[in-house]
């Protein structure tokens, strides 16, 4: 990737929906800004909940021609006809989905602050690798996704890499450069106006 183009946004959901007026507050930010993809990511491991949540979230993200992945779960990426699935065990299970879900659907992994997780993931058929937290967060150990590794995977290999968790205007503008993808979600969905929040993040990708 060079320089002069500049990262997508990946758009992770909550880990708990309100179907009430969340599909609304999606529509307002795939409204404002261009969005590479959705990730559905739950906390719930009630499938009852996960289904309900993805039937509303894709008829959103398909009013706006937007893929739309799910966390883990490669069962029910087949059987509710998502775009593909975000795993979130490294390399250990992208052969199996890929396998499982075909050439055409999207397969990513997250492989936390792990350089040969990542190329291995990459190996093994995943079409994108994130790395993370890149900033503070409640969740983990406090190990970060530290601007080197984005720099080293920026020159050395192809594959695409998504840079989240924890994000704020700094860090972004310091990825900006040697990411493809930004990973933005509680981020602007524990704020009272997610587009604002969203748009002084992409402000600050601009540099």
């Amino acid at each position: 990737m060079s320089d002069a183009e500049q990262p997508q946004i990946y758009l992770i959901t909550p880990p708990e929906i309100e179907l009430s007026h969340f599909p609304t507050d999606l529509a307002r930010v795939l409204d404002a800004e261009d969005i590479a993809c959705i990730r559905l990511s739950l906390a719930t491991r009630d499938e009852d909940l996960i289904l309900r949540a993805a039937d509303a979230v894709r008829d959103v993200a398909h009013r706006y021609d937007v893929a739309l992945v799910i966390d883990t779960h490669v069962v029910l990426a087949q059987r509710l006809g998502l775009d593909g699935v975000h795993l979130t065990d490294g390399a250990r299970s992208v052969r199996m989905a890929r396998k499982e879900l075909g050439p055409d659907a999207i397969v990513g992994a997250y492989c936390g602050q792990l350089r040969h997780d990542g190329m291995s993931a990459g190996e093994a058929g995943a079409d994108y690798v994130s790395f993370g937290p890149v900033g503070d967060t409640t969740l983990g150990d406090g190990s970060r996704a530290e601007a080197e590794l984005f720099q080293w995977w920026s020159e050395m290999i192809e594959i695409p890499v998504v840079a989240e968790g924890g994000l704020d205007a700094d860090i972004v503008r310091t990825l900006a450069p040697i990411t493809d993808f930004f990973g933005i979600g509680e981020e602007i969905w524990r704020t009272d106006d997610p587009v604002a929040a969203l748009k002084d993040l992409t402000t600050a990708m601009a540099g």
